[in-house]
């Protein structure tokens, strides 16, 4: 079987197409092979010592045709790769089709416009942007936040923790954002922070455990409720595009904040639509209050010194409110054909 070795080895390197490769590898090592015959073949032969020595010789020959097996099988998979890219390859010098050749005009997500247009609108108003995790420790996502220990969003319904890590978290807000700022800045202040939160929502047409949030922070002295409503009422009438929209602040409850307020905004309904200015209805656009003293003594700050006022608001329901949309669920399913209907502009 070794004088045949040079024989099969010459067939192999000189099969150019894989099928036929496959098929002269079944012939010579495949279950009913010459070289699996061979070595079954060693049960006739009557001494140990000849069955030993035929036995390596068949073994030695069934390597060497495995490894050039394997080696042609390289060589002409690449080959047949080359001639694949080959055929398909694209002159780079050639001018690119237009935008509207291909069909492909993009647009900007009305959730990415909005927040460009919020962004701007803090920014011209001296409000720096700061980040921070998105997994957080119980005292920067509570503690800190002079939220108590039973407080109900500290449950596993209201709050995704980290499996193995009983002190970790999905931060259920970014006023996370604002306490580790204050570790590492001093007032005076204004900040402003926009990212994902996480909470054990259902998912609905108003609801989703992953949306984002909206936060401000602004720490002086001096500073007082008239401010924090002033710099609201601006934001309204800029969003919605419409001068002296009525707002109203509802005194409410948070934590963090002392006295607190929800901020509602007019509206009416024209048409099956929601039109934001004077009319008979009211509209929950927000959270905000002055930051509670035990919050500023918990980042190091004295409140007999300096005080401010903070803000929240989710980013979805703005975007829902402002585009006329209904269903939270669509802003992420990806529709093409909504994207284009609610797509700031193409480009």
């Amino acid at each position: 079987m070794q004088s045949q070795l040079p024989i099969w080895i010459d067939q192999i390197t000189k099969t150019t197409d894989l099928s036929q490769l496959e098929a002269l590898k079944a012939s010579l090592l495949g279950k009913s092979g010459e070289v699996t015959q061979a070595l079954k073949g060693l049960a006739q032969l009557a001494s140990i010592e000849e069955k030993k020595a035929k036995g390596a010789e068949i073994n030695a020959v069934r390597d060497s045709l495995a490894e050039a097996f394997q080696n042609q099988i390289q060589i002409l998979e690449a080959k047949a790769i080359e001639q694949k890219l080959n055929a398909e390859s694209l002159d780079v010098t050639l001018p690119s089709p237009s935008f509207t050749q291909v069909g492909a005009i993009g647009r900007i997500h009305p959730l990415t416009a909005l927040k460009e247009e919020i962004s701007d609108f803090f920014q011209k108003r001296g409000f720096t942007f700061a980040e921070g995790p998105e997994v957080d420790d119980e005292w920067h996502n509570f503690d800190a936040l002079n939220i108590p220990a039973h407080h109900p969003a500290r449950q596993n319904h209201d709050t995704f923790f980290i499996e193995g890590h009983p002190t970790h978290l999905l931060r259920t807000h970014t006023s996370t954002v604002q306490i580790r700022s204050l570790a590492t800045q001093k007032p005076p202040l204004r900040l402003i922070s926009v990212g994902r939160v996480y909470r054990s929502d259902d998912l609905d047409a108003t609801h989703t455990p992953m949306f984002h949030q909206i936060e401000g922070l602004v720490l002086d002295k001096d500073i007082n409720m008239g401010h924090l409503k002033g710099l609201i009422r601006e934001f309204c009438s800029t969003l919605f595009g419409v001068a002296d929209v009525p707002v109203r602040f509802r005194p409410s409850f948070f934590p963090f904040t002392e006295p607190s307020a929800e901020v509602d905004i007019a509206c009416t309904k024209k048409d099956g639509k929601l039109v934001i200015g004077k009319g008979g209805d009211w509209l929950e656009l927000l959270g905000c209050g002055m930051v509670h003293p035990n919050v500023l003594t918990n980042c190091g700050v004295d409140p007999l010194e300096y005080q401010g006022f903070a803000f929240g608001m989710g980013l979805e329901r703005l975007c829902m409110i402002k585009n006329g949309i209904v269903d939270i669920r669509q802003l992420y399913d990806g529709d093409e054909s909504w994207l284009k209907h609610f797509g700031s502009f193409g480009f």
